[in-house]
Formats: structure tokens, sequence, C-alpha cells
């Protein structure tokens, strides 16, 4: 894992983009396609949407949500929320709809979170000392363990960079936030786990 930035500032300094990750991959025209159909009420557009892309949201959400039945609620209202919005081809198709389900699942947990008056995560001290010394260090290093452990800005960078391989221009066209603010958030997440999990690098 290369090092971001510092951990003193809330932005750090970017370094200079190398030359595939100058910009997010402009939308293809046969998205632009498929878009235009699906807005036309095609219903085999709008199948062939979710069969290219649903599998690919599915993993993300779950990443996110750490639980099946959630993300399968949030990546159907990404589904949705594609034939209410508007696309600008200001980037790939795959990268404005991870961008449309971060939203959904912020929301989704900022909702639980008001419902149950706390954040639904896993405890990754008491989880650990519940399992035995031969499980031990397994549960140090689940994947769904450190996950829930991070906030919401913190899991997403983690899950886009280190999971799904974005760029950092692709991550900041998803989140919709500037790259300096990608790679702050990164390396505040990859420090947090790195205290909390031994094992993390």
């Amino acid at each position: 894992m290369e090092p971001v930035g510092n951990s003193t500032g809330e932005t750090a300094p970017a370094a200079a983009p190398s030359n595939h990750e100058a910009r997010p991959v402009a939308a293809a025209p046969e998205e632009l396609e498929l878009l235009r159909r699906i807005e036309a009420g095609d219903q085999d557009a709008f199948r062939a949407l979710v069969d290219r892309h649903g599998r690919y949201l599915y993993g993300v959400a779950h990443a996110l949500l750490g639980n099946s039945a959630d993300a399968e609620d949030v990546v159907q209202e990404t589904f949705v929320a594609v034939i209410k919005g508007r696309f600008r081809a200001e980037s790939s198709l795959r990268t404005w709809l991870v961008r449309i389900l971060v939203n959904r699942a912020a929301m989704f947990r900022r909702s639980w979170f008001r419902k149950a008056g706390r954040e639904r995560s896993i405890d990754p001290e008491s989880s650990v000392a519940a399992s035995g010394s031969s499980q031990a260090a397994e549960a140090k290093l689940d994947l769904t363990t450190m996950l829930a452990t991070l906030s919401v800005e913190h899991r997403a960078v983690i899950v886009l960079r280190e999971l799904e391989g974005m760029t950092y221009e692709e991550m900041a066209a998803a989140l919709g936030v500037p790259r300096g603010t990608v790679e702050s958030r990164l390396h505040r997440a990859r420090e947090e786990l790195k205290r909390k999990f031994k094992g993390y690098l």
C-alpha cells in the first residue's frame, strides 16, 4: 500500500498523477446508447444494464454495508435511480453507478443509525477476544470485521481503491469530492486500520 499524504491535516498533499490516473474514463458510445434506450422505456436495455453491472455493484454494496439483504436493497435503489437520474457522461457508466450506490449506502447507514441509536458495526476487540487463540489472527484480518470498524467515508475509499482498484480520479468522480479529499480520506483510513489491525498492509 503506498502512503498518501500525512496524518496531521485533513488534506494530504496531492502527488503528481501518473498517466493512467490523469482522469476518469469517459463514457463509451454504447453506454450512452444503452441509457438512451432505457430513457425511452426499453425494458430489454434495462435488463442488459442490470446483467452487466448488477453483480459488481452488489459486491461494492456488500463491502460497504456488510449485509446481503441491505446490499440487495441498495443495488435495487441504485438501478431505480438510473431511470430518474441524468447521466452527464463525465465518467464511465460504471463510475456513475458506483456514485449513486455509495450515496444510497451512506443514506441507508445514516437512517439505520438514527433508528437504532448506534452504528451497526462489529467491535474488533470483542470479536477477537471471543475467538480461540488459533482463530484470533484470522479474525483480526477478516475483511468484514475490518471494514465494519470504519466510518462511512473511510470505508468507501478503502472499498473503491483496495478492493475495486479504482484510480484516484475515478474515486473522486464516484464520491463527488476533489482528488485531494480522496487521498486524505484514504490515508486516514489506512492509518486507522493499521492501528486496529497489526496485520493490515
